[in-house]
């Protein structure tokens, strides 16, 4: 495996803050948000449906920016890192493994992960490229970021329908996570299982995997 590029969003970043804010501003309280988003993964609905539920008509784009406006905005700091993020890129980087980071956030998310300095070759996002996953043309970014050939290039991720299926397709080599809502719903399904080359259920399994 030469590149290995990552998911961000319960991947290596915990979304606890952001739905947590979101149920805020919302006045919505955290556990309802939280089982709700529960509930929407489950029937394999997009995240933001859970809003929806709540407010229905929301217009999320609108309300994102409001909440910029209003100092309530995104956050990101070390504390929503999940602990073997650091230590694991860090461990694959002395492997000599070329580091990618790329997921489906905003242009503001990118540059507070940027600010966190983590062993990465790069780190971009969706808003940046201009194309979101699941689209082909995310992966095709992605491809061309890795500076390896497909089946050189490991994707890693926690979502179906984001990662896993869309990655495969575009000929990457793919590993998926049971991590967050949709890593642990989805583990055990047989088509996930069927398309991801390995489960894996903490980022410290890929140091095994490459140095074999």
């Amino acid at each position: 495996m030469e590149t290995i590029v990552f998911d961000i969003g319960e991947t290596l970043v915990r979304d606890d803050r952001y739905w947590a804010s979101w149920a805020d501003w919302l006045d919505t309280p955290r556990h309802t948000v939280s089982a709700l988003v529960g509930a929407v993964v489950t029937q394999g609905r997009d995240n933001t449906d859970a809003l929806r539920l709540i407010r229905p008509g929301i217009d999320i784009t609108a309300e994102y920016a409001a909440r910029e406006a209003a100092g309530s905005g995104e956050q990101l700091g070390e504390g929503d890192l999940y602990p073997d993020v650091r230590p694991v890129l860090t461990g694959l980087r002395d492997l000599g493994v070329r580091i990618v980071v790329a997921g489906n956030q905003t242009s503001k998310a990118g540059s507070l992960l940027r600010a966190l300095e983590l062993p990465a070759d790069l780190v971009i996002t969706s808003t940046e490229w201009g194309v979101a996953k699941p689209d082909p043309a995310f992966y095709a970014r992605v491809l061309k970021a890795s500076g390896a050939a497909a089946a050189e290039t490991l994707y890693v991720g926690d979502h179906p329908v984001n990662d896993v299926f869309p990655a495969k397709a575009s000929g990457l080599r793919v590993a998926h996570l049971r991590r967050g809502p949709w890593g642990h719903w989805w583990a055990d399904d047989p088509e996930v299982r069927a398309a991801a080359d390995w489960s894996i259920d903490s980022l410290t399994d890929l140091l095994s995997l490459v140095a074999r």
